[in-house]
């Protein structure tokens, strides 16, 4: 009889519990909902798969949003920068994928100032089509999406010649560097870079490797193939980064935000300022000889390659 009647109160107190779950649930997804910035649309969120359908964050997508809100802060004041009253800032986004910086941008930026453009770039067309379908479906008229490469819309009739802000997340290999090539050709104010794998570079440091060994203890460096990776990645970045300031460009690189888990997290911020820092042109000459670069990679880099110097034959004496 006790054991029924501790059964009883047992029900009786998990009742509220079972009641009150309903309000909890709804208070958890409103507190998720205060995350999001002003103005942000829940639908886009919704359509991206950062919120799921009942409007709730998990741990992936809240380390996603946390991510693209971080580029947002960077790449927002340069666009209000680049804003005037009759003309709006242009954008092209290298590497695209599903457009998540790109839609919110859109949203949070060029919605509410009524002009400027945003370009996708991407390969892979069902990612395209989606990326279309959901302009269309969420009237953002100002965004356009190619379905070219990063080295092929340099060319493509789509895009207008001059770019005011080029974004590259990601870009594997040697599409980080066409998308500076692009910029450049562009005249873009800013970059903002966040470079992938450099598997180039990885591959003319292993050429050769004995050689190098002999001519430089330097070689060291990149004797085993971890560090060959390891510092082919920041010996690239560190090549790109002069390029840009012997472009003109005043660069700055920094830590990304939520991708600590991530090798992948160095940000390259580029603004122009038309001052060709000779220095940065001498010393990215320097850094590619040093390492036995210069003939694989300088036209990639903007060198010149230096003139073959013929000697001159000693003039003979007359008999």
């Amino acid at each position: 009889m006790k054991k029924n009647k501790d059964a009883s109160a047992a029900r009786s107190v998990q009742h509220p519990r079972n009641a009150s779950s309903k309000p909890a649930s709804a208070n958890a997804a409103a507190n998720e909902l205060s995350e999001l910035r002003p103005g942000q649309s829940v639908e886009l969120l919704k359509e991206l798969h950062i919120l799921t359908r009942d409007g709730r964050l998990n741990q992936d997508s809240r380390r996603k949003l946390k991510q693209v809100y971080h580029l947002f802060n960077f790449i927002e004041p340069l666009l209000a920068e680049l804003s005037t009253p009759d003309r709006g800032p242009t954008l092209a986004d290298h590497g695209a994928g599903k457009s998540y910086l790109g839609f919110i941008l859109y949203d949070l930026y060029f919605k509410a100032l009524g002009r400027g453009h945003i370009y996708g770039v991407e390969t892979r067309t069902e990612l395209v089509e989606k990326s279309r379908s959901l302009a269309h479906q969420l009237g953002f008229e100002r965004m356009s999406f190619l379905n070219v490469s990063v080295a092929e819309s340099t060319g493509a009739g789509e895009l207008p010649d001059h770019i005011d802000v080029v974004t590259a997340l990601h870009a594997c290999d040697t599409a980080t560097d066409d998308a500076i090539a692009f910029g450049l050709q562009k005249h873009a104010r800013a970059m903002v870079l966040v470079p992938c794998c450099q598997a180039e570079m990885a591959a003319c440091l292993r050429q050769g490797k004995a050689l190098q060994l002999a001519r430089t203890p330097l070689a060291e460096l990149w004797r085993h193939p971890l560090h060959t990776r390891e510092l082919g990645s920041q010996v690239t970045n560190v090549l790109r980064c002069l390029y840009l300031e012997a472009s003109g460009y005043q660069v700055t690189v920094t830590e990304l935000v939520g991708w600590e888990h991530s090798m992948k997290n160095e940000l390259i911020i580029a603004r122009y300022t038309g001052q060709k820092k000779r220095s940065a042109a001498e010393r990215l000459r320097a850094i590619l000889e040093e390492f036995g670069l210069d003939q694989a990679l300088g036209a990639r880099f903007g060198l010149q390659p230096q003139p073959e110097i013929v000697p001159v034959p000693a003039a003979t004496a007359p008999h």
